[in-house]
């Protein structure tokens, strides 16, 4: 019996292993791939905010961070109104139920368009990371222990930017990395005025906050166009070369992880120097080319990986100069099946591309009249969307038909930003009231 007993204790055991590893976390804002895609298969044909429906919990303000998914975690960065508070929250991903909700801080916004919840967290499956707009960041345990906190406003200088910084943290092979990329004056009052003010990636030991090392990025960029909202992403080249990209400032750069010295460098989407275009939508990488968006209706580049040193327009691979529905001014594009995947906020499109040539294979219009800034997520066969007015859109990635348009937004909800995330064989959607887990429970 004890034998039996034991050969069922390891049966069970390993066939928990063999489902966790079969089953995707959603552990950054752009997903397991930091690309915006999942492996997940056999998730939900359709749904609404009661069916097919495994939970749903309250939130107690709006934030454009995206959910964390890992394990039975699910994490989440918001503001409570009531309270003038940034909080950090952790849900069950079982049952829904609220397992510790920690305040950072107080004080939740600057500018009426957003709030210092923007950053999404990140997590390493043993810890997580919470950042927010005014400098403040902390790391919690997976029972919400706090393990350390710091300001990055008060030890570098306060943000030096026009409206709301909204860089997420990025947490990878056992390094935690910020990305500051802003004026080099004060604007608005904002900026120190004390020493100079950097731009800057900054790499953390995960476990106990303290600095690795910290590299400063020099910009040719003037006045907002120095301001990035977008963050950075890690990858492996063609040549096995492990890299951090970076985007804003006028260019497109990759770093070394291990000390932050710059490798390559391509630039300019600016060559007049224009002192407005801010950058929102972060890098996205696929077989062998990186892109990065030009602000406002400029064009999309792709740059061919493996650059060393300041490179020339040589290095690109293609430009979308004369496709003008490829062009993005907030959402990061998707890389998956092979392909891209454009969300034009201001075309109001969505995009397969082909990275090898750039050319699109189908361009469909978004449907409704609301605006889209959430970057698109794919999983099994589909793209998700999802709207100011926080109606998720579901396409059909193969040939870009609508398949589904679902309300999942409250009237009270408005300029709903945050990108749906995908773990598990569940769908995790936030509007700026609710957190939805659609899906088997």
């Amino acid at each position: 019996m004890m034998r039996t007993r034991g050969a069922w204790v390891i049966a069970c055991a390993i066939f928990g292993m063999v489902a966790a590893a079969g089953a995707a976390d959603w552990r950054h804002w752009r997903g397991p791939e930091f690309n915006g895609s999942s492996p997940e298969t056999g998730l939900p044909a359709t749904w609404s905010k009661t069916k097919n429906v495994a939970w749903r919990a309250d939130l107690p303000g709006p934030s454009a961070a995206t959910p964390i998914v890992s394990g039975e975690h699910v994490f989440v960065s918001s503001v409570d109104t009531a309270k003038d508070a940034l909080l950090a929250m952790a849900f069950d991903r079982r049952s829904g139920s609220e397992r510790w909700r920690r305040t950072v801080g107080t004080g939740i916004s600057r500018d009426p368009k957003s709030n210092y919840a923007s950053p999404s967290p990140a997590t390493d499956g043993q810890l997580a990371v919470f950042l927010y707009g005014n400098g403040k960041t902390a790391a919690f345990d997976l029972g919400g222990r706090e393990l350390w906190s710091r300001d990055l406003a008060k030890e570098f200088g306060e943000f030096a930017f026009g409206w709301t910084y909204a860089a997420s943290p990025l947490l990878h092979d056992g390094r935690l990395y910020y990305q500051v990329l802003q004026r080099d004056v004060p604007v608005q009052g904002r900026g120190r005025t004390d020493g100079p003010i950097d731009s800057y990636i900054l790499a953390v030991d995960p476990k106990t906050g303290k600095d690795l090392w910290r590299h400063v990025r020099p910009s040719d960029a003037v006045a907002e166009s120095r301001e990035a909202f977008t963050s950075m992403i890690p990858y492996r080249s063609p040549s096995g070369r492990a890299e951090l990209l970076v985007v804003g400032g006028d260019c497109l750069t990759g770093h070394d992880p291990t000390n932050g010295d710059e490798l390559w460098r391509w630039g300019t989407w600016n060559p007049k120097q224009i002192g407005h275009w801010r950058l929102v939508p972060s890098p996205v990488a696929g077989q062998g080319v990186i892109l990065a968006c030009g602000p406002k209706r400029e064009p999309i580049y792709a740059v061919r990986a493996d650059g060393k040193g300041r490179l020339t327009d040589a290095a690109l691979a293609w430009t979308s100069q004369n496709q003008p529905d490829l062009t993005s001014d907030v959402p990061t594009p998707l890389f998956y099946q092979g392909d891209f995947f454009v969300l034009s906020d201001l075309r109001k499109t969505l995009a397969r591309v082909d990275p090898a040539t750039g050319k699109a294979k189908w361009i469909v219009p978004t449907p409704g009249r609301a605006k889209y800034e959430a970057s698109p997520t794919g999983a099994d066969g589909r793209i998700f969307l999802m709207n100011f007015a926080g109606e998720v859109v579901v396409v059909d990635a193969d040939d870009g038909r609508v398949m589904e348009v679902i309300p999942m937004g409250e009237e009270k909800d408005d300029n709903t930003r945050s990108t749906v995330a995908v773990a598990h064989g569940q769908i995790f959607v936030r509007t700026n009231s609710k957190l939805f887990c659609v899906g088997r429970r």
